[in-house]
């Protein structure tokens, strides 16, 4: 095959200047970005040609250049962040977000962002504030703690905490509490990097009260527990609660420091799940620090919320290494919004969308069940479509062992494989991520809101023009 006719036919940059859709393309974005594009395209056909043996395939890839370009561009200049509708039925789930935020906290945040703020002004003497204020009132008031501080997650919180009251110092912390986070993330290796040199007691199974004690001496600085929300040892174990090692810091006058991760701020074992420790619970059994995310099971955005006795907590803000870690106006305007919710547990429940979704009941799930079945029937007869018993998770390293009963609808399609459909509805304008389950793409309503039946049935319909 002669491919030199072929390398000759390919159009030049000026040439494609002047076709009217490039034109187009240029007045949509500009001229630079656009001949770029060109360039890499025409790169792209050239190595085209050199790798193919087809003569047909290598005329069809001339023919498609304007085309593709367009299509180059369009990529390029597409918002890789979309919207997505969650159908795993994992209510935190940590690659989908963590946690919702309701339509009335963003519309809030959305009208304190869109101008200026008294984000570190105060308002009464007319001087600098701090960004603090806004909300560490109404924590201490939720948690019962003396005093609160936010950076922007709770390996930062960690990390600031260890770092003020520890370093150079050593941390007493229990082997069986030395967890891995999300994304190969260790809990030591943060820790370390705090400067507190980190002193492992007990077994992976078992720890107990002498451990802590036998490791005390003058270079202790603090004693640490961790709440292993992300997993559980079950079997021959014990651990030591976290009054009885509060009574082994008060002794030795020792702060004692306890990251509990999720941050639950009510009982769930009131709404049938199992009883996860709440941050009011650590300061009742005398935590002197307590640090806890944001946007896990409290609800709200991506933060690290630290709590405990004023003096510690002074000393954090003093910190040069807060600064480094601390949040943003739309953190702030976010997480009091969602607090605010919390000074009435029942509004809290009702209005927080991750606790609505937890303790949703399995009625009003069926209901979205049904309705979503009566829709997708309407569209096409291609689908074979049922509602079946499924179990949803919380998510986010929260409650490991609670599977809660759900319903999910199932979809097949008779045209293309369950392997297919799951890939081609997570590549719809609006993303819907489903599991698969029995070799069926199924859909927990769990975690699927009533406006979101709509955009569900608009992605088959994308699915059924390809």
């Amino acid at each position: 095959m002669d491919k030199k006719k072929y390398y000759i036919s390919i159009p030049k940059v000026d040439n494609l200047l002047n076709n009217e859709k490039i034109i187009e393309l240029i007045k949509k974005t500009n001229r630079e970005l656009v001949v770029d594009i060109i360039r890499k395209q025409i790169d792209e056909v050239r190595e085209y040609i050199n790798m193919s043996q087809s003569e047909q395939s290598i005329e069809k890839k001339l023919e498609k250049i304007i085309e593709d370009i367009e299509n180059s561009l369009n990529k390029l200049i597409s918002s890789k962040y979309k919207k997505v509708v969650n159908g795993t039925g994992v209510v935190i789930h940590t690659n989908l977000g963590r946690s919702v935020i309701s339509k009335k906290v963003s519309d809030k945040v959305s009208l304190i962002i869109q101008g200026y703020s008294n984000l570190e002004y105060n308002l009464e003497t007319g001087k600098r504030g701090s960004r603090y204020s806004h909300f560490e009132e109404l924590i201490s008031k939720i948690t019962g703690a003396e005093s609160a501080l936010v950076v922007n997650n709770n390996a930062g919180a960690v990390l600031l905490i260890l770092n003020t009251l520890a370093k150079d110092k050593e941390v007493i912390v229990s082997r069986g509490e030395l967890v891995e986070i999300g994304g190969a993330f260790r809990v030591p290796d943060v820790m370390t990097q705090s400067g507190a040199k980190l002193i492992e007691v007990g077994t992976t199974n078992k720890t107990h009260k002498e451990d802590y004690e036998n490791a005390v001496n003058e270079e202790t600085a603090a004693l640490l527990k961790v709440h292993t929300s992300n997993y559980r040892i079950i079997g021959f174990t014990e651990n030591v609660s976290i009054d009885e090692v509060t009574k082994i810091g008060r002794k030795h006058d020792i702060p004692v420091v306890e990251d509990l991760g999720s941050g639950v701020l009510i009982d769930l074992s009131k709404y049938g799940l199992a009883h996860e420790p709440t941050v009011q619970d650590s300061i009742k059994q005398g935590a002197d620090i307590v640090c806890f995310s944001g946007d896990k099971l409290l609800g709200g955005p991506q933060a690290g919320i630290i709590i405990g006795k004023k003096r510690y907590i002074d000393k954090m803000k003093k910190n040069p290494l807060t600064r480094a870690v601390r949040i943003d106006k739309f953190t702030a305007a976010a997480l009091e919004s969602v607090l605010l919710e919390y000074l009435d547990e029942e509004k809290a429940v009702k209005n927080i969308p991750t606790l609505k979704m937890i303790t949703q009941p399995i009625s009003e799930i069926e209901k979205k069940a049904d309705e979503l079945v009566k829709k997708l029937n309407v569209i096409s007869n291609e689908f074979e479509i049922f509602i079946d018993d499924c179990y949803s998770q919380v998510g986010g390293g929260s409650l490991p062992l609670e599977r809660i009963s759900s319903k999910g609808v199932v979809i097949k399609y008779k045209n293309i494989s369950t392997a297919s459909l799951e890939r081609q509805l997570r590549q719809c304008r609006i993303p819907i991520i489903t599991r698969i389950v029995n070799d069926n793409v199924l859909i927990d309503l769990r975690t699927v809101d009533e406006n979101e039946i709509d955009l569900i049935c608009e992605s088959l319909k994308e699915v059924l023009k390809k």
